[in-house]
């Protein structure tokens, strides 16, 4: 590379080569561009000619990440709340914001690593990057997501499309084996059995906790009543005992 070039770049490969990532210097000419805008690969070299990369984002020596919309090549020290790129905010309050320092969306020469992407493929094949093709291993496990992929209705059944990315290795013991990846959120007649011996349950355990509580009124209220009885008993005892008792005095 020339003479000019600094630190490390590192090119994010289309998604069909989503395993290929390599580094390379950043160059000047990725200077003073912002996220998301397009650098030509001319620059950099004969074996970049043709390429178009563009500026996804980036870091500094410190780890202080580049963030869009901050129209500044240095620091800068923000208010960020839970959600917001650059600040991951767990184990705060709801609502609650913290004071970070993020870098801004122009590249400068203080960055250690600026993260691209492969816009358009040029002439030739850089070594390690665009030679190579490793396709994604796993597909989806969700059952909504596979019939967006396979365009499947409610009805059809999505269990037999898992096997077209059903992998197939060797274990240690010599031994040949095929994984799939189990289906998730996946509706079958065992599922709706399930939910509606749930709901059934649900239902008895409603009418049940009804009937105890109308029981419980029921006994609440007799014991009451014998309670009212008692008391009534005891005072028509005590008013009878002060009246036998006033009598003897009046007659003297």
């Amino acid at each position: 590379m020339l003479s000019f070039l600094k630190e490390y770049a590192f090119y994010q490969p289309p998604r069909h080569l989503a395993a290929c990532p390599t580094g390379l210097h950043i160059s000047r000419a990725f200077y003073d561009k912002r996220i998301s805008q397009e650098v030509n690969g001319d620059a950099l070299g004969e074996e970049f000619k043709g390429y178009v990369f563009k500026i996804m984002g980036g870091c500094d020596k410190q780890g202080f990440p580049m963030k869009q919309g901050v129209l500044t090549p240095g620091r800068v020290s923000l208010l960020l709340h839970r959600g917001t790129p650059c600040f991951r905010g767990y184990g705060r309050r709801n609502g609650e914001r913290r004071r970070k320092a993020v870098r801004g969306c122009i590249v400068s020469q203080d960055l250690s690593v600026l993260n691209l992407v492969i816009v358009k493929k040029g002439e030739s094949d850089l070594p390690g990057l665009t030679d190579t093709e490793k396709p994604r291993m796993r597909g989806p496990k969700r059952a909504s997501k596979i019939r967006k992929l396979f365009n499947l209705s409610k009805e059809d059944d999505v269990r037999k499309y898992v096997n077209t990315y059903r992998r197939t290795f060797t274990t240690k013991s010599g031994k040949k084996c095929s994984k799939a990846p189990k289906i998730q959120r996946l509706v079958t007649p065992l599922t709706l059995q399930r939910k509606r011996a749930r709901i059934a349950e649900k239902k008895k355990r409603i009418a049940k906790a009804k009937s105890e509580a109308a029981e419980y009124q029921k006994l609440l209220a007799t014991r009451l009543k014998e309670q009212r009885e008692r008391r009534s008993e005891s005072l028509a005892k005590r008013r009878s005992r002060l009246s036998a008792a006033s009598k003897p005095s009046v007659a003297a």
